[in-house]
């Protein structure tokens, strides 16, 4: 339109990067893989893991993980999606959601974390935002006192 100025695009960090739209990897709900999975783009779980889960890409790699899934090892992934089951920890830059059936025995390391009525924990919630960062730090930091000693 004429007139109008655009802004110029904005670099995305980790923390406000955007997950895959796209399945790249399917695990069908009747497969058993065994050992390390390793992934680019889109990955959706309906079968079983046994072994950890990691994105190659450390700003937009996404999992989901659908109710007749399981995971039986850690995951490393930016964003997650989770209605199945994971006998790990999770740790993502991005943004974790749980859905309504989601079972996670393990930790959550998160950026953004939705969680549905239903789903359930059995572990620690951990907040990595950098503003949580700064806040752990101001907390843990000894008090300097700038009174004069006469």
């Amino acid at each position: 339109m004429l007139g109008k100025k655009h802004a110029p695009p904005v670099a995305q960090s980790a923390s406000t990067s955007k997950p895959v739209d796209t399945i790249d990897t399917l695990i069908g709900q009747k497969s058993l893989l065994k050992g390390d999975l390793e992934f680019v783009g889109g990955l959706r779980v309906d079968g079983q893991v046994k072994g950890s889960v990691s994105a190659l890409d450390d700003s937009s790699g996404t999992l989901v993980l659908s109710e007749m899934g399981k995971i039986e090892g850690n995951v490393t992934v930016p964003h997650v999606i989770v209605n199945g089951a994971i006998n790990g920890n999770i740790s993502s830059t991005g943004r974790v959601e749980l859905q309504a059936k989601a079972r996670i025995n393990g930790d959550v390391h998160y950026n953004t974390l939705e969680m549905a009525l239903g789903a359930s924990i059995n572990g620690k919630l951990v907040c990595e935002t950098e503003e949580a960062a700064a806040a752990n730090l101001k907390s843990v930091a000894p008090e300097v006192s700038t009174e004069k000693i006469a």
